[in-house]
């Protein structure tokens, strides 16, 4: 999968272009003026939407893009132009309308849960002019397009005379056309090399109730034969997705976190075109998207994944849910990066945690109550035994990080070897960074970057110390007693 990494093939995306506009807040009262919860936003955000999310996906996985479609001569067509120019995309095949109205999505999220959605668009066919100059532009494209990907959301730019002409000229230069449908009539795609239907879609484009895999394999295969294809796709939500070619395969796929569906179709058009694009097999094509589907549906809104995520994904399906909570620091960078681009609010603590007791359970749920994900820094056994002397830790490193990963109110772990966790703190850029209640008046390492520092007071009489002086019958004694290099337990 790594080999894919370098690559860079070039694209070409016809289709739908919007922008999905969100509001992110909480909610914690209803309104006195009707039965409706009240939104306190604390962001804002603009995204690429439909096509443009393909477009995103494909920028995001390193493909070379240029983007076909019409859009409104609007203050939303202007900015969403302005969007994909940022990313470097080539637009000289997007077309502006004067009567069209540019699509816009607004979608209000409150604490992770998405509470209204509201949009303003035009859903007509664009004009036969708009289709003149996008086949125009499209002709001048072809010997530089190694594929073409057709998303098609219904809004009227891959009318019927369009979408045939494209799939016509792509055929003629022999381009390999992949479709992310729309609608119950599919003729339109007819001669294409891959449509990549839903369940529910390919059970009414082909009036076959899918049940099971049999009603599953005929709703496939009339796909494929009745619009003269090169092979068939319909994607099957938790369940991965089939293929139907010279004969039916399924590809299972396992998501471990699923917070929003939104956009899963784009990465997966996306993904099989890079694939596909640069001289992939379908079933290698298949595999990829269906890692890159099980990583965006674990964020919300349109999201996105790179190949080190897909990578990352990867090396974890054979790992425990805790096992996946444990991050190397460069794979929390990552993690970090994503999270903050969905707007979480990032806890930071650390400590040696060396016999986790209630005390440290306790802590560490406050420490979680002050934002959305409590990231912990874990003292790596060389640290601790520097800290607290050569009979420390009484548990090993990972034992430590595994059993903090496995409760509820942690979100992720990392085990760090510094004497203090500065240079961790630096790559987190935590909003909140907690310590013990015993560093009241005392300066606090990472304060400096983090943007808040909370003190909470430890539960009275719980320590490692104390169980181990328990369990001896004797005080244990701490070398580094006084000095105490931002560590405790």
């Amino acid at each position: 999968m790594r080999k894919y990494q370098s690559l860079k093939p070039s694209v070409l995306v016809v289709g739908d272009l919007m922008i999905d506009h969100y509001l992110w807040g909480r909610t914690e009262r209803i309104s006195p003026e009707a039965p409706v919860p009240v939104i306190d936003v604390q962001s804002e955000s603009e995204v690429l939407g439909g096509a443009g999310n393909v477009v995103n996906n494909l920028i995001a996985l390193g493909a070379d893009v240029t983007v076909a479609s019409a859009i409104g001569k609007d203050e939303n067509g202007k900015r969403l132009t302005k969007m994909l120019k940022s990313l470097g995309v080539n637009t000289d095949a997007l077309i502006a309308e004067p009567k069209r109205r540019t699509t816009r999505k607004s979608r209000v999220i409150a604490s992770h849960q998405q509470v209204v959605r509201f949009d303003s668009e035009t859903r007509q066919d664009i004009t036969k002019e708009s289709e003149d100059k996008i086949l125009a532009a499209i002709q001048k494209k072809l010997l530089v397009t190694d594929v073409i990907l057709l998303s098609d959301y219904g809004k009227g730019v891959l009318s019927d005379r369009l979408t045939r002409q494209i799939i016509q000229m792509a055929r003629a230069s022999n381009i390999k056309v992949l479709v992310d449908p729309k609608g119950k009539d599919y003729s339109k795609y007819s001669g294409a090399t891959l449509v990549t239907p839903n369940k529910k879609e390919a059970s009414e484009a082909t009036g076959i109730n899918i049940v099971d895999d049999e009603s599953l394999k005929k709703a496939g295969f009339k796909l494929k034969n009745e619009l003269n294809l090169d092979m068939a796709m319909i994607t099957l939500s938790e369940e991965g997705m089939a293929i139907f070619d010279d004969s039916f395969r399924k590809f299972p796929t396992v998501a471990r976190e699923v917070y929003d569906v939104t956009g899963a179709g784009d990465t997966v058009l996306s993904t099989l075109g890079f694939v596909l694009a640069v001289g992939g097999d379908i079933d290698e094509a298949a595999k990829i998207a269906n890692a890159a589907a099980a990583v965006v549906v674990s964020k919300l809104g349109s999201a996105t994944c790179s190949w080190d995520e897909i990578i990352a994904y990867e090396t974890t399906l054979h790992e425990s849910t805790t096992e996946h909570r444990i991050k190397s620091r460069e794979d929390l960078s990552l993690t970090i990066k994503r999270l903050k681009s969905e707007g979480k609010k990032i806890v930071f603590t650390n400590g040696c945690f060396d016999i986790l007791h209630l005390g440290h359970v306790k802590y560490l749920e406050t420490a979680k109550s002050f934002g959305d994900v409590l990231i912990v820094g874990v003292n790596s056994d060389a640290s601790v035994k520097r800290l607290k002397g050569e009979s420390r830790p009484v548990n090993p490193e990972y034992d430590r990080a595994y059993l903090l990963a496995a409760l509820d109110a942690v979100d992720f772990v990392t085990i760090f070897d510094e004497d203090t966790p500065y240079e961790l703190i630096k790559v987190v850029e935590p909003d909140v960074l907690v310590k013990g209640g015993d560093y009241k008046g005392k300066e606090v390492v990472g304060s400096d970057i983090a943007k808040e520092v909370r003190l909470v007071d430890f539960v009275d009489g719980k320590s490692t110390t104390g169980i181990i002086s328990k369990i001896y019958g004797t005080e244990v004694p701490t070398p580094n007693k006084g000095s105490r290099l931002q560590s405790r337990n």
